[in-house]
């Protein structure tokens, strides 16, 4: 199995569409724009006003979703998932959309997010005779739904989210309803597009441009948008909060081209790299990307710097999920597999290596050690985000705090651990700077410990990284 990653990942990217003749092969393609947002499971539920079609499988849209499949999920009405799991396990019983029958007819719900009280949540509903078929978060929000006062959907809806705690887009589909949700504060990104007489959502714009939609507008934090026969309504029941848009949208999860709170994500990279430029310059020969995370913000440090811009290292972007390793053990084969130096460009040279963030530090180690074994003369580390201090509990994908190289090495520590001339990590303010937004509509808990929204934090000892391992 791949040995775990050295990157963060959401949890996942939702779309949803109505009044469509084929929703459900504009959903497969609108999950297609959006797998970079999660690998491990995608799944489709589509309805044609009575009857509701569900197909969803472990593994990426490509290999889950074929012609034959497709033609399964009849419907001018559907929503797709693809998954990354931050809450539940990577199983088929925790792919998405989860679908039930309820007192009100058959729902589907989608989720991008992570909810904090979900576990006691789950208990009080256990308690109340709930039977829960997943241990995905995103079930606790169906029971809660099917147990709220109200007879209508925009009555029951508001009920439910006003227990929940946490970051949710939401993407619901009933038999005459496509439904849209963020939660009031935030966190995770949803847009709404129309194409002709259809209306679509989706985590990004990305996934409107593929089908030549145009973008309408973000939905809202705390916004509940009902899409029906009778047209677009919205409703903001619950109370206005602090704005806590996820930074690491910008840093690295979203799609360069898609348009992300009124700024292109590849504009800001830019800025993060020009920032980055500024705050630690660097005596180098050339720049390069450590791809494909790291090019924005490289070409960034380029513009800024003067330092001429070259490609060193390419990315194999044809790795699944799982390899084979060589019994005789090639050095560094996690890492080779993916990546391959080029020694026409390094040879010799004084190398500025960018890239998006550091998490555990093995994976960025190895790079630095594949760089100088090419013949790089100097390796200098430039990171476009500040050191990763604590675990996200908002719906990304992080390792436990002792695993964060971060929260126990100074900077002098983690450079020397890399074998790296020198690392700079663009500090917070310069980061908030680049977004060109309003730096306290952002959730940086990730780089700060200010966690916004309340949960039950873990507490570990920390490990030394240079400690032998017992």
């Amino acid at each position: 199995m791949w040995a775990r990653d050295e990157k963060f990942h959401d949890e996942c990217g939702i779309f949803g569409i109505w009044n469509h003749p084929e929703a459900a092969n504009l959903t497969y393609l609108g999950l297609y724009a959006l797998q970079h947002r999660g690998q491990e499971s995608a799944g489709i539920a589509a309805t044609d006003g009575h009857l509701f079609h569900v197909e969803k499988a472990m593994g990426w849209v490509a290999d889950v979703f074929h012609g034959e499949r497709l033609k399964r999920l009849p419907g001018t009405a559907a929503i797709g998932h693809v998954r990354y799991s931050t809450s539940g396990t990577s199983t088929l019983k925790n792919a998405q959309p989860i679908t039930a029958n309820t007192a009100r007819g058959p729902i589907a719900i989608a989720h991008n997010g992570n909810l904090v009280n979900a576990e006691a949540l789950k208990g009080e509903l256990e308690k109340d005779g709930a039977i829960f078929q997943s241990n995905s978060d995103t079930e606790v929000i169906l029971h809660l739904l099917a147990r709220a006062p109200g007879t209508t959907l925009e009555e029951q809806l508001p009920q439910a989210l006003a227990r929940v705690s946490g970051a949710y887009s939401l993407v619901i589909l009933t038999p005459d309803a496509l439904v849209a949700v963020r939660d009031p504060y935030g966190f995770r990104p949803l847009s709404l597009a129309r194409l002709g007489d259809a209306w679509i959502v989706a985590s990004e714009t990305c996934a409107f441009d593929l089908l030549e939609a145009s973008f309408v507008r973000d939905v809202e934090p705390g916004e509940i948008v009902f899409v029906t026969a009778e047209g677009v309504r919205s409703i903001k029941p619950f109370p206005p909060k602090e704005r806590l848009h996820c930074v690491f949208e910008y840093v690295y999860f979203s799609r360069p081209d898609s348009i992300l709170w009124g700024r292109n994500v590849h504009g800001v990279r830019l800025a993060l790299g020009h920032q980055l430029a500024r705050e630690h310059p660097a005596e180098a020969d050339i720049v390069i990307p450590v791809p494909d995370s790291g090019m924005g913000a490289a070409l960034g440090f380029c513009e800024e710097s003067g330092i001429p811009f070259q490609v060193g290292l390419i990315r194999n972007h044809y790795v699944g999920r799982t390899f084979i390793e060589p019994s005789h053990g090639i050095r560094h084969f996690g890492v080779k597999v993916k990546l391959n130096p080029m020694r026409e460009t390094l040879g010799g040279r004084r190398v500025v290596v960018v890239d998006d963030s550091i998490v555990r530090g093995t994976t960025s180690r190895k790079i630095v050690k594949m760089v100088r074994s090419a013949g790089a003369r100097e390796v200098h580390v430039r990171i476009s985000s500040p050191p990763i201090h604590w675990p996200c509990y908002y719906g990304i994908d992080t390792p436990t705090r002792k695993e964060l190289i971060a929260s126990s090495h100074a900077v002098e520590e983690i450079r020397r651990y890399l074998g790296a001339d020198s690392l700079g990590y663009l500090s917070l303010e310069g980061m908030l700077k680049a977004t060109g937004s309003d730096p306290g509509q952002f959730c940086h808990a990730c780089f700060t410990g200010d966690y916004r929204v309340g949960f039950q934090r873990e507490v570990t000892p920390q490990l030394s990284l240079f400690d032998p391992p017992t």
